[in-house]
């Protein structure tokens, strides 16, 4: 029987031989290359598995996949989920990606990175993309513009938020089907595995390799489940019911998936991998695996989270516990490894290929340092609640050291008796930021004019600003106001010509006048969902559109529903902000701004 590392060394060789010979890659090889299934969900942590110590969390499915998988134990992402999403997707750190908050403009992924979907999908394998993208809802960042030739999605970081369809709320609802609104029935999680299967099974009918990528939105708030998955939790509150339910409904998922490969007969030869974005958001208050922190935090229960990998054809299908210390930059690199997929010449990736220790050469591993944080804010701040990290040692904002073998919980500082490793962590900080500072200043910018693209959906999701944006519904439906929850929008115009700006209080879906009042949503099981925030009327008598050294405004009458202005642009980048101002002087930002090119 051939081990695992002899197949990785026939895949390599068979590749070569293909590569310089004149038959087509993709015929010979989609028998024998393995497709490859993520499932990632959103702000559950290292503790919310039953098969990691839960207490009250049951999840057997996924304890099932932990039986048979191997684990990274000291596996680390970004403390929340955009920048989380821009590592995994590319192999570089998140402030190279230009992806350091998840709201403010500072979500959309550079348009000089190249997506694991792309890599794929360049190299034969059909890309499907189902659930929370989070790396930008415009050209060129959405996930259908980088390399995912099959896309379902919400909009936003989250259902509900201000880029979504409009009032949906987790059950029903429309999500982004390859660019356009599509309605659905059911629960967001069933959706987004329903259309992953779909993706599979036509895939599979075409006897063609596949990726799927499969990024639940749960169980991110805010708090809602099926109510039959939230009902045994219902002792622990709404909120962490409701949490805890929704991460029961992904369990059952991740067991109806499997089973699903199995009566495909697609199991054996598909890379099975589950993780988590970020730290958890609710259930660290009830168990957290002993780690301090927890989603957002610099300390470890912020960053390091679950990672499963299943592959029986790999010889991957046993229990195995990898420990030397890894992180979500090396996920797009061992990948491609596994897959026997050549990266593209120009990249260097900043994580490495963790085939050596997936094939057990541990001895060989070298150790490593790795560095995450947690910026959140308009441009990244040195040392900002930053981790540098080795398998043994914690440098936390430059300052405070811990002894992880000995201190698994981060309680005793220890930097004043270990001054090498402190000096040692900084120094590779120290480098690590020169390296990646002068790169923070290439802000990303929305496409305006892009042939096929009109019209644009602006929204303030993306208004870059130093202080609040109106990033869900609720806030919109409340009439977030003044000079601190407005902004602007980067925008390149890849056309000179004639462009018509429509500013609007309401989206499309809605079309309501801007001073319209709105009444609440319909409330779904859980928490408070977004839409049902009462909307409140505001009475602008001026809107104003101020684009570059351009400025104009217009009177806005009762009952208009969107206030248009058409202007001349040269191609080029530009600040655009658009308010709507009341007789009393109050600003309110214009929450959707539609841009056609005419």
């Amino acid at each position: 029987m051939q081990t695992c590392r002899e197949r990785t060394l026939i895949r390599f060789l068979v590749a070569l031989c293909l590569l310089s010979s004149s038959v087509p890659w993709v015929a010979l090889q989609a028998a024998e290359r393995p497709n490859v299934v993520i499932v990632i969900t959103d702000d559950q942590g290292y503790g919310d598995l039953s098969c990691h110590g839960n207490p009250i969390l049951k999840t057997p499915r996924i304890d099932e996949l932990y039986h048979e998988s191997l684990r990274l134990l000291d596996y680390h992402v970004s403390p929340t989920c955009s920048p989380t999403r821009s590592a995994f997707l590319t192999g570089h750190w998140t402030n190279r990606t230009g992806v350091w908050h998840t709201i403010m403009g500072r979500s959309m992924l550079r348009e000089n990175e190249v997506t694991m979907g792309q890599m794929f999908h360049d190299a034969g394998y059909s890309t499907g993309m189902f659930g929370k993208w989070h790396l930008g809802d415009n050209y060129p960042y959405r996930a259908e513009d980088r390399g995912f030739d099959e896309v379902m999605r919400h909009g936003g970081g989250g259902v509900g938020q201000t880029p979504d369809y409009w009032d949906n709320a987790y059950f029903d609802g429309s999500y982004w089907h390859n660019g356009k609104p599509e309605a659905v029935q059911g629960f967001c999680t069933d959706v987004f595995f329903e259309y992953a299967k779909r993706f599979i099974r036509q895939q599979s009918r075409q006897g063609k390799p596949f990726l799927a990528y499969i990024a639940t939105n749960a169980p991110h708030g805010p708090m809602h489940a099926p109510e039959d998955a939230s009902q045994p939790y219902q002792d622990q509150g709404v909120q962490l019911a409701n949490f805890y339910g929704m991460i029961a409904n992904i369990d059952e998922n991740v067991g109806a998936l499997r089973q699903f490969l199995r009566d495909e007969g697609l199991e054996k030869n598909t890379i099975f991998i589950f993780t988590t974005d970020n730290g958890s958001s609710s259930g660290f208050q009830v168990f957290n695996a002993g780690m301090r922190g927890n989603k957002g935090s610099e300390y470890d229960g912020g960053h390091r989270v679950p990672f499963f990998l299943h592959w029986p054809e790999g010889g991957f299908d046993q229990p195995r516990d990898i420990k030397p210390i890894t992180a979500h930059v090396d996920v797009v690199p061992t990948l491609l490894d596994l897959c026997g997929i050549t990266p593209p010449p120009q990249i260097r990736f900043d994580g490495q290929s963790l085939v050596p220790l997936l094939q057990d050469a541990v001895d060989a591993w070298p150790d490593r340092i790795l560095v995450t944080d947690s910026q959140r804010v308009k441009d990244p701040i040195k040392w900002r609640k930053s981790a540098v990290m080795t398998s043994r040692w914690r440098l936390i904002n430059g300052e405070e050291l811990y002894d992880l073998p000995n201190d698994p919980g981060q309680q005793s500082d220890v930097a004043s008796g270990h001054p090498d490793v402190v000096a040692k962590l900084r120094a590779f900080y120290d480098s690590w930021w020169r390296e990646l500072e002068p790169t923070f200043a290439d802000a990303t910018a929305i496409y305006l004019g892009q042939p096929g693209q009109d019209p644009v959906r602006l929204t303030s999701h993306d208004w870059i600003t130093t202080g609040s944006t109106p990033w869900n519904q609720s806030q919109v439906r409340a009439a977030m106001k003044g000079p601190e929850n407005t902004g602007f929008w980067n925008v390149n115009v890849v056309r000179d010509g004639t462009y018509a700006f429509r500013l609007r209080r309401w989206p499309e879906e809605v079309d309501l006048p801007i001073d319209a009042s709105l009444a609440p949503g319909e409330p779904v099981p859980g928490a408070k969902a977004y839409r049902t925030t009462p909307g409140k009327a505001i009475a602008p008598v001026k809107a104003v559109l101020e684009i570059g050294d351009t400025k104009v405004s217009r009177l806005v009458s009762p009952g208009d529903i969107e206030v248009q202005f058409e202007i001349e642009l040269v191609a080029g980048r530009y600040e655009l902000s658009t308010l709507f101002v009341d007789e009393a002087g109050q600003e309110y930002g214009a929450y959707f701004v539609y841009v056609n090119k005419q």
